[in-house]
């Protein structure tokens, strides 16, 4: 079998290419690389969960581990001269080779987490990865305000306040157990209501309250970890009483008007004149020039004793 003939210089043209493939084959076989199943896990509070970092190339049979927390801007060590450090210490293990477990979380461990790896016998020594865990917390039961009783026709705003949740709750209003719309016109069926559900903030207002208003009332915050309920509440929407109304500020005037007659003719009468005594005032007589009355055991009564003036 004859052997094609290659053309001159093929070989010399041909060098570039193998030692540039030779080149990157050793760069990558040479140099720690790391990967993640999962750089976002979401895990609900008390739960377990597993921070992927797994090494995928590298020369070094025994390369350097170590993971840190980034939180508001401060960085701690999680795994550091092998072992666990800071508030993880006693809740995680190092998973396999790199990876990281944690058990019972709480939502103080809600973080950005980096798995840094350093292998001193590859040629690109060190890479790392960011895991961003999110720890959901459970609703507890909402603090809620519902007005006792409204007037027929006035404005009634109720309250559905959360903070312990997170993600940040959503809010949903019930009366006697049937969920409202967030839009009162946007369902036949509340077509004699006229009110707003904020779902963000947990309002719920009537710009005038019916009757048919008045009910059991109660609120449900929710989020992806589950929802809490508050207690119900009774409000009433009752209607003014306009006769009763007039009828009570008539009476009221009546009796003013009564009053300030009696007063007039008590004036009239004399009854809150200062009496004075009519004729001459009794004036006692006064005592003679040179005479004393003096009182005596003996006597019984005065007598007068002359004396003079010289």
């Amino acid at each position: 079998m004859a052997l094609r003939r290659r053309p001159a210089g093929w070989l010399c043209a041909r060098l570039p290419g193998l030692v540039l493939l030779l080149l990157l084959r050793g760069c990558l076989t040479g140099a720690v690389n790391l990967k993640s199943s999962n750089r976002t896990p979401v895990v609900q509070e008390f739960e377990s969960v597993e921070l992927s970092c797994i090494i995928t190339d590298s020369q070094t049979t025994d390369p350097r581990i170590e993971w840190k927390k980034i939180q508001d801007d401060q960085t701690t060590y999680v795994f550091f001269d092998n072992r666990i450090q800071g508030d993880l210490a006693g809740r995680a293990e190092l998973l396999g080779k790199t990876s990281l477990r944690i058990w019972n979380v709480t939502r103080t461990d809600s973080a950005l987490y980096r798995c840094e790896v350093v292998a001193r016998n590859d040629r690109k020594e060190i890479d790392e990865i960011v895991i961003e865990l999110t720890v959901q917390v459970k609703p507890v039961s909402p603090v809620c305000r519902v007005p006792k009783a409204v007037p027929v026709g006035k404005m009634a705003t109720l309250h559905c306040q959360e903070s312990e949740g997170y993600p940040r709750p959503h809010y949903s209003w019930y009366r006697n157990d049937v969920p409202l719309p967030t839009d009162s016109r946007a369902n036949p069926r509340f077509r004699n209501s006229s009110f707003l559900l904020n779902s963000e903030t947990g309002t719920l207002v009537f710009s005038a309250v019916h009757k048919e208003d008045s009910g059991q009332y109660y609120c449900i915050a929710s989020n992806d970890a589950g929802s809490a309920r508050c207690e119900e509440q009774q409000m009433e929407v009752y209607d003014l009483n306009i006769g009763g109304i007039v009828g009570g500020i008539l009476v009221v005037l009546a009796v003013l008007a009564l009053i300030t007659v009696g007063i007039c003719c008590a004036y009239r009468r004399g009854y809150f004149v200062n009496n004075k005594q009519n004729g001459e005032s009794y004036k006692s007589p006064g005592k003679p020039d040179g005479v004393n009355y003096i009182r005596t055991d003996e006597e019984g009564d005065f007598r007068h004793k002359s004396s003079f003036v010289i």
